[in-house]
């Protein structure tokens, strides 16, 4: 997992409430078995026509929007399934942090063990920055997860809350594996302890 300390990128909104997992990523592209590969299907069903062309009114289609990296959503994003592909069809578009009031609480979880850094703010200030993100001149903002602040160009917009666990994990880029395997040598004397 990449490590995570500060991040400027490029916002795309898409303030709707109650953006559910499958919504995210639709359940017939739950196939694969690996995590890469699902951002072509991220927001499929608002993103393509049956026929495969892009939805012209559809933000992630809009070219001001390309490359962006920050989502900016409505209230209670990722909920509905468990589905660990929501988070890393955001991730593998090119998402590294979504803004939202609020979150799905399975979806919020999987998130911070992919690396997808999701911050709660307050309603009105996500609902201004998505007005400000669809005017004329891209929106650009910065995370700083050591201090737990979001910037614009002007200064601090607002303190956010995370985990101390889950921000020192991606601060140092380290997923459940990476934490386990932290412990490799007290691990690998205890196997050979046992004799493995």
């Amino acid at each position: 997992m990449d490590k995570f300390v500060t991040f400027r990128g490029t916002v795309a909104p898409l303030f709707r409430a109650n953006i559910d997992t499958d919504q995210i990523i639709p359940k017939q592209f739950l196939t694969r078995i690996e995590r890469t590969g699902y951002g072509a299907f991220l927001f499929n069903d608002w993103r393509f026509n049956p026929d495969g062309s892009k939805k012209a009114d559809f933000v992630l289609n809009d070219d001001r929007f390309s490359g962006a990296s920050i989502l900016v959503a409505g209230p209670n994003f990722g909920c509905g399934s468990s589905r660990e592909h929501a988070a890393w069809s955001i991730l593998d578009h090119g998402f590294k942090v979504v803004i939202a009031p609020s979150f799905g609480d399975i979806f919020y979880s999987n998130s911070l063990k992919n690396g997808l850094l999701p911050i709660r703010l307050d309603n009105f200030l996500v609902e201004e920055l998505a007005a400000r993100a669809e005017g004329s001149a891209a929106l650009q903002l910065t995370i700083d997860l050591e201090d737990r602040l979001v910037s614009d160009d002007k200064g601090r917009l607002a303190a956010f809350e995370i985990d101390d666990f889950r921000r020192y994990c991606l601060i140092n880029g380290l997923d459940d594996i990476g934490l386990t395997l932290q412990h490799e040598d007290r691990i690998s004397a205890f196997e050979a302890k046992m004799g493995r």
